[in-house]
């Protein structure tokens, strides 16, 4: 509502000034021309009186096309019943000018004492007489004088239904431009509540899987070690306190962020802790002030623990974090179990990668290797 609402005081205040200039032009034209010419006669108000109200009837005619007409076919689309409303503004104009024609008759009556004085030394006299109508000659013949009979359409009068028809066609023009910004803006406006939506039911999908995961690592360890499957517990209120309070926002701390990737770690390390699985993890210690969307890389080291640790063979999780140049580098390497233990891929995964489409568009860069024996996620995110 508040974009419609400035658009539509732009485009009045785009009218406002075009009339203005077309008001004001005539006076300048007349007054520049009357200031250059060497005579005594009055300012011609008459002659610019005559223009303005020209002016004021295209003025009234382009406000009955601009608030009652051009709405019936740029947001109604009722195009039967414009063209009638235009036929019917374009007859009663033309019958307005035809009404209002100047009187010829008076036109004037200055200019004519200017004329008789100036002349009344080289002609002989004759008396002036406006309402006269014929005048004899020497033949015999008579003249016409007085005004000539009115004619229906003179130049001036085609000239002026020409510039109507132009400031219509401006006026739908105008009209149609803002309605264009108008629906862009609302198709920008549903786009960004859709990709709102979309975030937060990824967001929704991603806490249960990871709260799904982390269960199912201490269920492993209530068996094999009670004692630290208390202590997994706390870690684990740590963590879901983060998912709780930091993961509906739209970004957090990088810090927090990383903070809360550690303690991951550390939780899932007390899993395998008995396990042939070599764990390294190089997290900088000087963390820039900078923001990233939460949950945005846990699902990559979750896939790392569940796929990537094998209790028959030797087995390796690398998990390196840089940040170089406003930018940070995750990569995370992990061993690939044989195909009969399990295989990358699910929910998560592509959760997380269309989480990424969705916040930074082309922006990033993520690089997925795939080897025999390994699985590399190489990630880029601008901070």
């Amino acid at each position: 509502m508040k974009e419609n609402r400035k658009n539509q005081k732009k485009e009045l205040l785009v009218y406002l000034a075009l009339w203005l200039i077309l008001f004001v032009a005539p006076l300048l034209s007349t007054y520049i021309g009357y200031t250059n010419s060497e005579n005594s006669m009055p300012f011609p108000w008459n002659d610019l009186w005559h223009i303005w109200r020209q002016y004021l009837f295209l003025l009234v005619a382009f406000l009955i096309h601009n608030f009652l007409l051009a709405p019936l076919l740029i947001y109604h689309q009722k195009r039967t019943i414009y063209s009638m409303g235009i036929a019917l503004l374009l007859s009663a104009f033309i019958v307005t000018l035809y009404i209002n024609k100047p009187d010829f008759r008076h036109r004037h009556p200055r200019m004519h004492q200017e004329y008789r004085s100036r002349h009344r030394d080289m002609q002989p006299e004759v008396p002036f007489m406006e309402d006269e109508v014929h005048r004899p000659k020497p033949d015999g013949m008579t003249e016409m004088r007085g005004p000539k009979p009115p004619l229906m359409f003179r130049d001036h009068d085609i000239v002026t239904v020409v510039i109507l028809l132009l400031m219509i066609g401006m006026n739908l023009g105008l009209k149609y431009y803002f309605r264009h910004r108008q629906d862009r803006e609302r198709l920008r406006m549903l786009e960004r509540q859709n990709l709102e939506q979309q975030l937060e039911y990824l967001k929704y999908q991603i806490n249960p899987h990871f709260l799904m995961n982390t269960l199912n690592n201490i269920h492993a360890l209530v068996d094999i070690d009670p004692e630290q499957a208390k202590e997994t517990i706390v870690e684990l209120s740590k963590i879901m306190r983060f998912v709780l309070y930091e993961g509906s926002k739209q970004k957090v701390p990088l810090r927090q962020e990383l903070i809360f990737l550690d303690n991951y770690i550390q939780l899932m390390k007390m899993r395998v802790a008995d396990q042939k699985v070599e764990i390294t993890v190089d997290i900088p210690q000087a963390i820039p002030d900078r923001e990233i969307p939460p949950l945005m890389m846990i699902t990559f080291v979750e896939n790392a623990f569940k796929h990537g640790v094998s209790y028959q063979q030797h087995s390796f999780i690398d998990i390196n974090i840089r940040i170089i140049e406003e930018q940070l580098h995750f990569v995370c390497s992990n061993s690939k179990v044989p195909q009969g233990e399990d295989h990358h891929g699910g929910l998560g995964l592509q959760n997380a990668k269309r989480r990424l489409d969705l916040i930074y568009g082309r922006t990033y860069h993520l690089d997925i290797r795939d080897e025999e024996n390994t699985y590399t996620v190489n990630l880029t995110l601008p901070l």
